[in-house]
């Protein structure tokens, strides 16, 4: 059985980020969404808010699970007895970045592989800050984001004015 671990802060869970998922659970027998704990960022949704909305988007695929998790990846990965580690490559600017984390967490666990996935080309320019900039000034979501996350951005932006 191939166990890929699929992390993020996913806040929210982009079109870009789920083309990544649809292509890794073709080629792994499970993978599991991880949302990262990250103290470093103050997410716009708490960590179940975001497991939730991972949920709905991913609930047709039957090798897909969503969790989250708080420490270390590579001993996540462990306990899930998972062989690999999925990141998104969108530009060449978050290759070096991600190349520093493969490496790190190939020298913390070697038994540990990291597969870089790009996601379809209209996604590139994609990402959650920019979905949360987007929602703010009240504009049409619905190319970004799944109905489910849409609906949710705008109600906590309606709190927040």
């Amino acid at each position: 059985m191939k166990i890929a671990i699929y992390p993020g802060t996913f806040d929210p869970v982009t079109y870009g980020h789920l083309d990544v998922i649809e292509r890794a659970r073709e080629i792994f027998d499970i993978v599991i969404v991880t949302v990262a704990l990250n103290s470093a960022k103050k997410p716009l949704f708490s960590a179940k808010e975001r497991v939730a909305m991972i949920k709905e988007a991913v609930r047709r695929f039957k090798n897909v699970r969503v969790e989250q998790f708080e420490g270390l990846l590579v001993d996540f990965a462990k306990k899930k007895k998972a062989t690999s580690i999925i990141r998104g490559l969108r530009a060449v600017t978050d290759f070096e970045y991600e190349f520093q984390m493969a490496l790190m967490n190939r020298k913390l666990n070697s038994s540990v592989t990291t597969v870089f996935l790009m996601p379809h080309e209209k996604y590139t320019y994609l990402n959650s800050s920019i979905v949360r900039e987007i929602a703010m000034h009240g504009r049409d979501l619905s190319e970004f984001v799944p109905p489910n996350v849409r609906q949710r951005l705008q109600q906590k932006m309606k709190k927040s004015r």
